[in-house]
């Protein structure tokens, strides 16, 4: 497969296993959550390559669908490259603003996106989908990193979104934007798909039941399925057309029992009520008269209200297979500012160039289920947390988003917009943001790194929680869950093969005294699993460790090393 080259690539290829885990810390006023957790609606405030990072050891292989809406690379935007590389080349470039003037821009968007990318690859489900907003400036060196990041096989498509018109005459009228989409395992995907077990489909089949249920008369049932769609057409796109229900489910009418394209089957096919002919299709039936038969026995063929209308095949929700398709219209851009107005009144220009929130939901719609997690770590104005909230409303689920933003505004823009859309905006004449989408979040800053040389000379020491996240995730590459852990025993988490333990205290004091002694050994969880412990130093031999099944790793060293991770 070709690969793209660009200035500072060897240095940023592998920049991502270089940075280090940074602290997550919570700021309980800023959320609207009584207790902050990292397993609630998160926004986390800081660089966005080392929020991603400090989110694997909770988040890796969880996240159903990324979008990100990253800098287009106008020249206009301001954005400036500081990835600390550690390379005299790659220091020149650090903080400077990219503008048009910038001959080498391209290649510090290149190197500004690769590093993360590879991160939100880990942090996909084996299901899971991306989705990147660009234009005409980055497209074709977007989709060539990702080629290399997800592998070219994983594409799954471009989908333009006719964003607004364009009446400059002077020009082609720019008048789309693009977002590319790629899987973490698309044949994975495709299955995901293919058994539509979130979105449209889930719904009206969810609905369908629920409708049986309730009204067995046929023609009640009927009424009342044709009230809910009126009410809820927006959200079913593009199955909006499936109106009928019967004791099957929901159905529409296909003309693919006629029509095939060549000199079909001439036969009659007799009207249940008139008992005379049909009118028959110009190039005759699809199906020879034996399929036609079993059909009708199935109850597969709508009728007209007589003989004239051409018959149909009746076609259920259930065999419907999801499609995205390539062309989104009808969401003008400047959606997304009204949405802003509407949202801070009195503020009109918060933030420009805002994606609507409409946008999101359609993606959303086709790669989530009711339990996703969605993540956006170009969250800019809050656009994907409204959309999801939006989403749970409309089909109830239970959805939750990550939002990763670097800029200071963080907290009064991106922060804002979700408090306001959550609880409600008074003064607003959108009656759904009037009342409030509901929901919680917790907010976080990116705190300091845990460093490896911290744990030596005493400074920055990391609470137990945190080490032992950190120990546990890079020492296995799996997620590790606060809810396993025994504080007095050192328990952080098992393996297939090992239950893992660290002995620390984050007190510089302590730890000169603290070790894997035989007393401590002994107090270890009782088993026949190996025991992998990490800590400063041990005070028993050899013989005693291979008795008792223990494996030592000291502390800050080998983690990497302690046993071996699965292949990714």
């Amino acid at each position: 497969m070709p690969r793209l080259n660009f200035k500072g690539k060897v240095f940023v290829e592998n920049h991502h296993l270089a940075v280090p885990f940074h602290e997550l810390v919570p700021v309980r006023e800023k959320g609207l959550s009584e207790k902050a957790s990292l397993h609630d609606n998160l926004i986390i405030h800081g660089d966005n390559l080392a929020a991603l990072k400090g989110l694997l050891p909770t988040y890796h292989g969880k996240v159903k669908c990324v979008y990100i809406d990253p800098p287009y690379n106008t020249g206009k935007e301001g954005w400036a490259y500081n990835d600390n590389v550690n390379s005299p080349l790659m220091q020149s470039w650090l903080g400077r603003v990219v503008d048009r003037d910038d001959l080498t821009r391209h290649d510090k968007w290149c190197c500004m996106m690769l590093p993360r990318l590879k991160l939100l690859r880990e942090l996909l489900s084996d299901d899971g989908v991306i989705f990147v907003s660009i234009d005409d400036n980055e497209v074709h060196h977007l989709r060539c990193l990702m080629d290399e990041v997800f592998g070219e096989e994983n594409r799954v498509g471009h989908i333009i979104w006719n964003a607004s018109t364009d009446n400059n005459p002077t020009n082609i009228a720019t008048e789309h934007e693009y977002i590319v989409c790629y899987a973490r395992n698309k044949q994975k995907l495709e299955e995901v798909w293919r058994s539509a077990s979130f979105g449209p489909k889930a719904l009206l089949q969810r609905v369908g039941a629920d409708l049986r249920d309730a009204h067995p008369e046929p023609t009640e049932r009927q009424r009342e399925y044709s009230r809910w769609l009126k009410e809820h057409r927006k959200q079913l796109k593009p199955l909006d057309r499936y109106k009928f229900i019967d004791d099957t489910g929901v159905f529409t009418g296909s003309q693919s029992v006629h029509n095939p394209g060549r000199e079909g089957y001439r036969y009659d096919v007799f009207h249940p009520v008139t008992g005379k002919p049909c009118r028959e299709p110009l190039m005759g039936y699809r199906f020879p008269p034996r399929t036609m038969a079993a059909l009708l026995a199935e109850d597969r063929v709508i009728f007209g209200t007589d003989e004239s209308k051409i018959i149909e095949l009746k076609v259920y929700v259930k065999d419907f297979k999801a499609k995205l398709g390539s062309v989104i219209q009808g969401i003008d851009s400047r959606r997304g500012a009204n949405e802003i107005r509407a949202i801070f009144p009195d503020e009109p220009q918060k933030f420009k160039n805002s994606k609507p929130s409409t946008l999101i939901e359609e993606l959303l719609a086709f790669s989530t289920g009711p339990d996703s997690i969605i993540l956006d770590s170009f969250a800019g104005s809050g656009t994907t947390a409204h959309a999801v909230l939006a989403q749970n409303r409309e089909d109830g689920g239970n959805r939750r988003f990550i939002l990763i933003e670097c800029e200071d505004y963080a907290d009064n823009i991106t922060a804002e917009r979700v408090r306001r859309v959550i609880e409600g905006v008074p003064g607003t004449k959108d009656d759904t943001l009037k009342t409030g989408l509901g929901g919680t979040f917790s907010f976080f800053e990116l705190g300091g790194p845990m460093r490896q040389e911290s744990l030596l000379d005493g400074t920055h020491l990391p609470s137990w929680e945190k080490l032992a996240s950190y120990i546990f995730f890079t020492a296995t590459g799996q997620e590790f869950d606060a809810a396993d852990i025994d504080r007095e025993t050192g328990f952080i988490g098992h393996t297939t093969s090992h239950d893992v333990f660290l002995i620390y205290e984050p007190d510089a004091e302590v730890l000169k005294n603290l070790a894997l002694s035989l007393p401590v050994a002994r107090g270890l969880s009782p088993g026949s699993r190996r025991k992998l412990v990490f800590a400063p130093t041990k005070y028993i031999d050899r013989e005693f460790l291979h008795k008792y099944r223990i494996d030592f790793q000291q502390l800050p060293f080998e983690i990497y090393e302690a046993i071996e991770r699965p292949a990714t």
